[in-house]
């Protein structure tokens, strides 16, 4: 075995962060700029330009979030469960809503007729806002824990309904991650387009920018003083495999405060999300793209670190049973499989970024009008 069995927790906890993070980054622009599309153009020509400005990489880009979904399965089984199960319906709605993507990129410009493309148009604004939305509820009630419970035979039972996961700070945490990816996905146009809509992305990065920090400062206000966190009071040695029942957990509020206090380091995180969008904001608006898109990537990544840093080590807690929290320490494959899956991280990975940074340099550029006219039958 290349590594102990606790290490490998840990290693796993990394490596789904760095699947979160490189979705939101990759795949977050996507959707922000589907999110954009019925607004930020005027003209069924500047439609087409935001459109083949993530044509060539949005299919490749929708891999991270297969990715996550994979490994979420193989390295923590109890967690796949119980988040399937739980936001089941969640799920589909993403699911749905993904679906006008391809249908939508392929066949929209297909006929000429105004009312068969502004269908859509609407169709690919749904594909952007929905799942981008509904991610953002997902943490929200994670933060605040999942009514599930298991029965006899350690299967997890959830008790909640979807209306249950609309509640108020789900519904901010959702705010928060469709204005930060709306902002990422302007500051993308911003970089790859010219003109009108190049102004009208700088508008929309600032507008949605300014909501997107005011969103997340007022959450981590409601977080820490009233919002009730989780902590392990007692458990079994976490370098071995054990039930998730076998530990204690108690609630209080502002508890996902402790790691901030115990591990001064982690605060790295939510000043590089306020730091980030600040920096972002103001390169954009100084028609720097290329910088303020970075900027922005590392706002998303600073507000993913901080909801990871507080929840750290739990995955999914358990509002019906605390004691059944889900960590990274119990919801764990074997050590087996978790070397295996670490081999073949090591192996591939380096691959496939490699392969993205090539796709990226070709594909750069900016995207006119005047190339969508040229090359009508063939852009997206």
């Amino acid at each position: 075995m290349l590594f102990d069995y606790l290490t490998l927790k840990i290693i796993w906890w990394v490596f789904v962060g760095v699947l979160l993070i490189g979705f939101a980054i990759m795949d977050g622009f996507d959707l922000g700029v589907g999110a954009l599309l019925p607004f930020v153009a005027r003209t069924d020509e500047q439609r087409r330009v935001m459109l083949n400005a993530i044509g060539p990489t949005w299919e490749g880009n929708q891999v991270w979030l297969i990715t996550a979904g994979g490994a979420l399965f193989a390295a923590w089984p109890l967690v796949y469960a119980a988040a399937f199960s739980g936001f089941y319906w969640a799920m589909l709605l993403v699911l749905f809503a993904l679906f006008f993507r391809p249908v939508g990129f392929e066949y929209r410009s297909k006929i000429s007729d105004p009312r068969w493309r502004n269908a859509w148009d609407w169709g690919l604004f749904v594909g952007g806002f929905v799942p981008a939305l509904i991610f953002g509820v997902a943490f929200g009630n994670l933060l605040q824990g999942v009514p599930f419970s298991y029965d006899e035979f350690v299967r997890p039972q959830y008790t909640g309904s979807f209306w249950g996961l609309l509640n108020p700070f789900a519904l901010l945490a959702g705010i928060i991650s469709l204005t930060m990816l709306i902002m990422h996905g302007a500051v993308y146009l911003q970089m790859r387009t010219e003109g009108e809509i190049h102004a009208h992305a700088k508008k929309a990065a600032r507008i949605f920018g300014i909501v997107f920090m005011v969103a997340f400062a007022v959450a981590g206000i409601w977080q820490a003083s009233g919002i009730d966190g989780y902590r392990i009071v007692s458990m079994p040695e976490a370098g071995t495999a054990f039930s998730p029942l076998a530990k204690q957990v108690e609630t209080a509020t502002g508890a996902w405060m402790q790691n901030y206090t115990q591990c001064g380091y982690t605060i790295i995180a939510p000043v590089l999300a306020f730091a980030g969008g600040i920096l972002a904001l103001l390169l954009s608006g100084a028609n720097r793209a290329g910088a303020a898109f970075v900027c922005s990537g590392a706002a998303l990544a600073g507000v993913i670190l901080t909801a990871g840093f507080a929840m750290f080590p739990f995955v999914i807690p358990s509002s019906a049973d605390p004691n059944g929290s889900l960590t990274i320490y119990d919801a764990v494959s074997s050590h087996r499989t978790l070397n295996l899956m670490f081999i073949a991280v090591v192996v591939l990975l380096p691959l496939v970024l490699a392969y993205t940074s090539w796709v990226y340099r070709v594909m750069r550029g900016k995207v006119t009008e005047e190339k969508i006219k040229k090359e009508t039958h063939t852009a997206y």
